[in-house]
């Protein structure tokens, strides 16, 4: 059995947590913690203290990105009985130490020994990278993971083929920063492709625009089995606003990246990750990230209200009062929920490929939510859309 695990944050984490398992007892709960925001490490001390309510008699270990960037206020948690750095999370050896805080230097970290997968339903995410070598103002992940490193294919194809005879029908390829991958996110893709015929379905998590190479283009333009949704770490429709984040695109090219995608395959769709009220950001620049909702075509946005970490050069800078910073991302959201309300709408009618994950719920291949009444958990076909129903299409499969 091994400890239970509680995972906050990204799919990373989730399948890092299923390979953390083996290694605590089952006398331990496993705290997978996130710092990509400040409500993020709210929410995990919330997380500590409801287990220690729910289970006083369990040993619970902090790990992950939070518990790496500010391990001693974690030890200090009367529920906490261990605290264990990135670095260190995949070591027997560390779970056994009976020092209270084992955190080494994350940025002399090797690569996982092994790739992870996380089964959820019928969909199973599989790392194959963690880390990031670039240096967004506004991010603390690199701090708490390091710099970028790649799984060995051999590892990661090992780790797909483990989860398709696991029941998965649905591989998603995740990480801190996938693009970076070693070798080539593209070249990566079309090897597992053309090593495990079972492959039928996968997908990437979120992508850099600006990093997107040529294989994989060639893939969005002819592999059926590589799935025509692309979420897109975007951040910001501003040239200026992106300078200072310290990205590596601007709107043109950003714009011109979802052009390509869209080219290469009518049925891409593109979802983005959006920082609302970013220090010094003006209206006019407000209005350019809400403007990119239509000019890149975004149904799937992710909106976060800009929140200044520890030791990031964003935070340094002007800030933006708290309640306008609210009020863009509302309004920002807002956008972009009228946005995905109206593409949905727009399927009503259409035939797609819809794969069913759980209680009669599931996901066409371009990530619209459906649900088809008497359906069965891996069930998989062509569905006629016949409604929509608040946030998710209506199916009958044929």
């Amino acid at each position: 059995m091994g400890a239970q695990t509680i995972t906050l944050g990204c799919r990373l984490n989730f399948a890092e947590s299923e390979a953390m398992r083996a290694l605590a007892g089952d006398d331990a709960i496993i705290v997978n913690s996130c710092a990509v925001t400040t409500e993020a490490v709210r929410q995990t001390r919330q997380a500590i203290r409801r287990a220690h309510r729910e289970a006083p008699d369990k040993k619970i270990i902090v790990t992950g990105c939070a518990a790496q960037l500010d391990p001693e206020s974690f030890a200090a948690m009367p529920e906490v009985a261990q605290v264990i750095g990135n670095a260190d999370k995949y070591s027997a050896a560390a779970f056994a130490n009976e020092n209270r805080v084992v955190v080494s230097d994350v940025m002399a970290a090797p690569a996982p020994p092994v790739a992870a997968g996380f089964l959820a339903r019928v969909r199973s995410f599989v790392a194959v990278q963690t880390g990031c070598d670039h240096r967004c103002t506004f991010c603390t992940i690199w701090q708490a993971r390091g710099a970028s490193r790649s799984l060995p294919y051999g590892a990661v194809r090992d780790a797909v083929a483990r989860e398709l005879d696991a029941g998965a029908q649905e591989i998603v390829l995740t990480g801190v920063d996938i693009t970076s991958y070693e070798g080539g996110l593209g070249l990566l893709c079309q090897k597992l492709l053309a090593d495990l015929a079972s492959l039928k379905r996968l997908r990437l998590s979120s992508l850099d625009s600006i990093e997107i190479d040529e294989r994989l283009m060639e893939l969005v333009a002819g592999e059926p089995r590589l799935l025509p949704h692309f979420h897109l770490s975007l951040q910001a429709g501003d040239d200026l606003i992106l300078k200072r984040m310290k990205r590596r695109h601007n709107r043109a090219q950003a714009v011109a990246t979802v052009e390509q995608l869209k080219k290469a395959r009518t049925d891409v769709t593109i979802g983005a990750d959006l920082i609302a009220g970013f220090p010094t950001e003006s209206e006019e620049a407000a209005l350019n990230s809400l403007r990119l909702l239509d000019d890149c075509d975004i149904v799937a946005a992710h909106i976060f209200p800009f929140s200044p970490r520890p030791n990031t050069p964003a935070a340094r800078m002007p800030q933006l009062e708290r309640e306008l910073v609210k009020a863009r991302a509302a309004r920002l959201r807002q956008a972009a929920e009228e946005r995905r309300l109206a593409w949905l709408g727009g399927l009503v009618g259409t035939r797609q490929a819809v794969l069913i994950e759980n209680n009669e719920k599931g996901h066409s291949d371009g990530f619209a939510p459906v649900r088809i009444a008497g359906s069965k958990r891996g069930e998989m076909g062509q569905a006629i859309i016949i409604g929509r129903s608040d946030d998710h299409l209506i199916g009958i499969f044929e």
